[in-house]
């Protein structure tokens, strides 16, 4: 299929160093008995950006249209899309104002300042603070209220917001890349991919079912239970669906969900985290991040023992980098002395 007509239409900044290889893992092939392949998508390309570089090209290239001078963002302290933003912002000649959500409970000071934080520092990004970590219309309220005050500066800002209720732009970006995929690997039996705001795993759904790939597509859910993130899912591939105006029903009874691996919650490292990204690293030499990345590899060891991934399975584990935070989370990642 060509997607030109369906995103053409639509301004993109260039940001991304496409396409991202794909590697197969032959080690833990062999070790868990599938045909395990990974979609490198921790090298996008923009300082680390992961994932976040194809959505962002959406946001700011329709930033870039409206002549905006300033990006604002909302995320949790540690967000790879803030800082990712604010690596865009800089590139593209525009100032970035960050807003930081506190979203994970008991995290120390290294937390506070290492990983994400200090590289949007060293951006110049400007940081302010929201107290709640669960409350998406108040964070992006706080935003257009901070952009109003901007608007009567004289500046231009622009808002990438967090609530369902906007238009999902950055899932764009993953329509894209499952095209991209596709002509890569061809054809695979599964693939396992992060679901947290929905727009990776909401576009690279809605992509390969552009193309007629019928295989299951698992969203490993790192943010909220299988439960609500069905329902946000619902609602963005309905707004997706429509603003590339494709028939809905292509992609609505294709959501697959796991919240095995959510546990103990959204940014918090549990043991099975720990123990996939360990298993990652020393059989393949591959870093995964601790809120996301980890997550997903340790729902996709789930449904392999819960006989959802069969023995031999051609599986797809994509990859959205994240790594900054791997310093911020040094203090529940440090093997435990004995």
């Amino acid at each position: 299929m060509d997607f030109d007509q369906y995103l053409d239409s639509f301004p993109r900044a260039k940001l991304l160093g496409a396409p991202t290889p794909v590697e197969r893992l032959n080690r833990l092939s062999d070790h868990l008995g599938i045909d395990l392949w990974i979609k490198r998508d921790d090298l996008t390309g923009l300082s680390f950006a992961g994932n976040k570089a194809r959505q962002l090209e959406f946001y700011l290239g329709e930033a870039q249209q409206q002549r905006a001078d300033t990006i604002l963002i909302t995320g949790a302290v540690q967000s790879n899309f803030v800082r990712s933003a604010a690596a865009a912002a800089a590139k593209l000649g525009m100032e970035s104002i960050l807003q930081l959500e506190e979203r994970v409970p008991g995290m120390g000071d290294i937390y506070r300042r290492s990983g994400n934080v200090l590289l949007a520092q060293i951006l110049g990004a400007d940081h302010i603070g929201y107290p709640r970590g669960e409350d998406e219309q108040g964070a992006d309220t706080a935003l257009e209220t901070r952009a109003e005050q901007l608007r009567r500066e004289g500046r231009k800002p622009y808002v990438i917001h967090l609530g369902i209720n906007h238009p999902p732009l950055g899932a764009l970006g993953y329509i894209a890349g499952a095209a991209e995929l596709s002509q890569q690997i061809g054809g695979f039996d599964l693939a396992v991919v992060p679901s947290g705001s929905g727009a990776t795993h909401g576009g690279f759904l809605t992509g390969l079912r552009m193309i007629g790939e019928t295989a299951p597509v698992f969203g490993i859910c790192v943010r909220r239970d299988q439960k609500a993130q069905k329902t946000r899912m619902q609602n963005l591939l309905g707004k997706l669906t429509k603003l590339i105006r494709v028939d809905p029903s292509l992609v609505l009874e294709s959501i697959e969900l796991w919240d095995g691996a959510l546990s103990p919650g959204y940014g918090q490292v549990g043991p099975r985290t720990r123990e996939a990204l360990t298993l990652m690293a020393r059989a393949e030499g591959i870093f995964l991040d601790p809120v996301y990345s980890a997550k997903t590899f340790a729902g996709l060891l789930d449904l392999l023992e819960a006989g959802a991934i069969q023995k031999g399975t051609k599986v797809v584990l994509l990859h959205t980098g994240g790594q900054p935070a791997l310093f911020a989370y040094q203090e529940e990642l440090q093997p435990q002395s004995s």
